[in-house]
């Protein structure tokens, strides 16, 4: 009985014109060696079984033929050529860098270097997974591999070549070898098939060429082990019965049924599918891959990338025509999802199901959630719509203060506020607006509000910048307005007290830009000290770059505090805290509870929403 031999050796390619995939690569070897531009060292790497140690021995035997062809092809029939044949040459030594890996298997192949050969022009050593050899045989290599004698060529081939070492690489020619295309993997089976006398579908060797992944070797490997299975008849049934492979009707069957909201036979299919064998996350796969194809199939120019048999393609192409868009993109994203969850999942079945259900739903056009369609309802402002709600404006309580006879009133502005009447009864003011309108004594508004924009070319950086801007000019433009004390435009004079200067520091900061929000935060939270002349009030600075930045703020605070209190008398000092002066450090619910005594509103914020410190 004849010795059988896999066909990933008896159809091993013999010349570059028989590599399959790797014309360019074989192409640019046969330009130098016809050409005698033969470099010292050559780095072929590539995925498993696309054809690297390959092109490394027909690179080898070629350059060694005494009587090339024309074509830079070896003649086969010269003395070299037929010892390479018939493994018996001494030009040609094939190294294994799993097992040789040491510095004295490096050191014993510089020995053999210096030896020149006997037979041809060169000595050729291929090194296998070079990426093996440890760092210290690396470094003993170096020398040899950048300085080799005129005879010596060495082929490095390597799966992994980020590991290799820099200093190697930079002393290569490189060479990626690309993996094989489904198209190129069924022509050779199919030629591999008609000279073994068997007969196969396309659909059968497209399976194989996709089970292979790319590899030349591993497909002629499956392509031998579906012919011992189907006896020298290869079907596309028996192949994914061999191979363990889901049918691709299937998926077909569930994306009909999902299009048709037919939840029940849904799960029946993938009830069914289970039984086979299948793993759920293996279908969930495989349901996303058919619906990027379902996707691809839509455009002719993307139909290239459907890596499947035509009368398959033309199936894709029919049922993508049911299919909208939209539907396939909240498909895709929910398969996504199942498959990263998987393995998390206690109930994985359970999982799947959700995921054909929540499809099913999406082929309906209801709104999924986790689907990547945005919601419908939009969202709004709670605390616009609060502001809006309340028809009275937010109070704060100020303690009594004598105020002169009630005949003198005045106009309340912004920067202003109303005298406490007579009678020793605490007045509310009202808090300042910030880009409201302005409403006159009568209650009024002087001007109806903007009417609401259209949302059509809305963009958020230029509604951002524009709203900065406005409050830049806006704060700007008040700050234009209090520069220096001026009796005229003085509201009435009023004692002053430490409420209401801490209100009126806290107007102050309001008027402060967005570059002075730091400065902002502090007038709002400082406590005033008045004096005993009571018209002068101190402020108290942590350290020296503290007081610093408060004295450059002088001006402008007695400026502000001399308009609303109607003296220019008052005046604002500030000093840098002794040692002796600690303050109490409160707790956030300390904190709390305090704004609850200063604020009523925030305690009613919290009643309303339930509300709780975290």
């Amino acid at each position: 009985m004849e010795n059988y031999i896999v066909s990933a050796r008896k159809y091993r390619p013999a010349t570059f014109d028989t590599v399959v995939g790797q014309s360019s690569l074989t192409v640019t070897l046969k330009n130098a060696i016809k050409n005698g531009k033969l470099a010292h060292a050559y780095l072929f790497c590539g995925p498993r079984g696309v054809g690297k140690t390959t092109c490394a021995r027909i690179f080898a035997k070629t350059i060694n033929c005494l009587s090339p062809n024309a074509d830079g092809e070896a003649c086969n029939e010269c003395e070299s050529c037929k010892a390479f044949n018939e493994q018996r040459s001494y030009n040609i030594h094939e190294l294994d860098a799993a097992s040789n890996n040491s510095v004295d298997d490096i050191r014993q192949l510089i020995n053999q270097v210096l030896i020149p050969p006997q037979i041809g022009k060169y000595k050729v050593f291929i090194i296998d997974e070079v990426h093996m050899l440890s760092t210290q045989a690396f470094n003993a290599f170096l020398k040899t591999l950048e300085e080799p004698p005129h005879h010596a060529i060495f082929i490095l081939a390597t799966t992994e070549k980020h590991k290799l070492l820099p200093t190697i690489l930079s002393r290569c020619q490189i060479y990626d070898f690309n993996r094989m295309k489904v198209e190129d993997i069924v022509a050779h089976l199919a030629s591999v098939a008609a000279k073994e006398g068997i007969t196969s579908e396309p659909s059968a060797l497209n399976v194989i060429a996709q089970k292979a992944d790319g590899g030349m070797r591993d497909a002629l490997s499956i392509f031998d082990q579906v012919a011992s299975f189907c006896g020298g008849n290869i079907t596309y049934q028996r192949t994914i019965e061999t191979l363990n492979v889901l049918d691709h009707d299937y998926y077909f069957k569930i994306v009909d049924y999902c299009l048709e909201n037919k939840i029940t036979e849904c799960m029946l299919t993938f009830n069914d599918i289970l039984s086979k064998g299948f793993d759920g996350q293996h279908f969930i796969n495989g349901l996303s891959s058919h619906f990027r194809n379902l996707l691809m199939s839509r455009d002719a120019q993307t139909v290239k990338l459907i890596e499947a048999s035509d009368d398959v393609r033309q199936q894709y192409a029919a049922q993508a025509q049911k299919c909208q868009p939209k539907f396939i993109f909240s498909a895709m994203k929910l398969c996504n999802d199942c498959d990263l969850s998987y393995k998390q999942s206690q109930n994985r079945r359970l999982l799947v199901e959700l995921t054909l259900i929540q499809v099913a739903q999406a082929a309906a056009g209801e709104d999924v959630p986790g689907s990547g369609r945005s919601p419908r309802k939009i969202l709004k402002p709670i605390f616009r719509q609060i502001a809006q709600s309340n028809s009275a404006p937010l109070m704060v309580a100020r303690p009594s203060a004598p105020s002169p006879s009630p005949a003198a009133t005045s106009t309340p502005t912004s920067a202003t506020v109303p005298p406490t009447p007579a009678g020793g009864q605490a007045t509310a003011v009202p808090s300042m607006p910030i880009g409201g309108p302005s409403v006159p004594a009568g209650g009024a508004p002087t001007s109806s509000p903007a009417p609401r924009k259209s949302m059509t070319g809305f963009s958020i950086r230029n509604a951002v910048d524009d709203k900065n801007r406005k409050e830049a000019e806006a704060a700007s433009q008040r700050l234009s307005n209090i520069p220096q004390y001026n009796a005229s435009q003085a509201s009435e004079t009023r004692e002053l007290t430490q409420n209401d200067l801490i209100i009126e520091l806290k107007r102050f900061a309001l008027t402060l830009t967005r570059d002075e929000t730091a400065m902002a935060s502090r007038f709002s939270t400082i406590e005033p000290t008045i004096l005993e002349s009571k018209e002068t009030f101190e402020i108290v600075a942590d350290n020296p770059p503290i007081q610093a930045m408060y004295n450059k703020y002088v001006p402008k605070v007695q400026a502000f505090v001399q308009q609303a209190f109607g003296n220019p008398n008052i005046r604002m000092v500030v000093r840098l805290s002794e040692a002796t002066e600690h303050k109490k450090v409160l707790s956030k619910y300390e904190q709390l509870q305090e704004l609850y005594k200063n604020y009523d509103v925030l305690k009613r914020l919290q009643n309303t929403f339930d509300l709780e410190m975290e």
